[in-house]
């Protein structure tokens, strides 16, 4: 799965408006990585944020603040 969350953060990395900080990704890489397996772990690497934000309410408070970072 370690392979999933590197490309998750490619993924993510390229539809994220703007520039994204290594900082901000090296949060949603620690702090999403289970809600990502819990919560979208059937998803295609290229739908995961949309994934995340669907699941809003069901997810860490780490990985939401952690999104939150990635929507400016």
């Amino acid at each position: 799965m370690g392979l999933r969350i590197a490309l998750l953060a490619f993924a993510v990395g390229s539809i994220a408006a703007g520039p994204v900080l290594a900082d901000e990704m090296s949060d949603l890489k620690t702090y999403c990585k289970a809600d990502i397996e819990r919560l979208c772990k059937n998803s295609p690497l290229d739908q995961i944020k949309s994934c995340l934000k669907k699941h809003e309410k069901e997810m860490s408070v780490g990985c939401a603040q952690a999104l939150k970072k990635l929507k400016g």
